[in-house]
């Protein structure tokens, strides 16, 4: 079962790496930027994580940190100055830098009192990659 969930991992990995446009689609052969469908494969990973904390072997642990650490930075530095139509402006408006240094500015800005048409929106669809 190990090897078949990392796998699992590394097709939804593949998928989101395509529509950052770091693999060539298959079908046209040319690199393709979807931020919107990279990130629902990079939440889709972060929501196995969180559903199988504490029930993985370390190696499995391990390689679903490390393909998401990289697609997270991946996804940065592919929405650098970019706006996908999911990201709040706090997202929107952060330049590429590693995900270290992005996490604490992402959350103090979140705190910041919105309009309560986008608290609701922030509330339901905000995604921090942050740990």
């Amino acid at each position: 079962m190990t090897q078949r969930f990392i796998e699992f991992v590394m097709m939804q990995a593949q998928q989101a790496a395509m529509f950052l446009g770091r693999i060539p689609n298959p079908q046209t052969g040319k690199p393709e930027v979807n931020l919107p469908v990279a990130r629902m494969f990079i939440d889709q990973l972060e929501m196995v994580r969180e559903k199988t904390r504490g029930n993985l072997s370390a190696e499995e642990t391990e390689i679903l940190t490390r393909v998401l650490a990289d697609l997270q930075l991946a996804f940065v530095q592919s929405s650098g100055g970019e706006s996908a139509p999911e990201l709040n402006e706090e997202e929107a408006s952060e330049p590429a830098a590693p995900e270290a240094a992005q996490a604490p500015a992402a959350e103090a800005k979140a705190e910041a009192p919105a309009a309560p048409v986008e608290e609701e929106s922030k509330k339901k669809f905000t995604k921090s990659y942050g740990s």
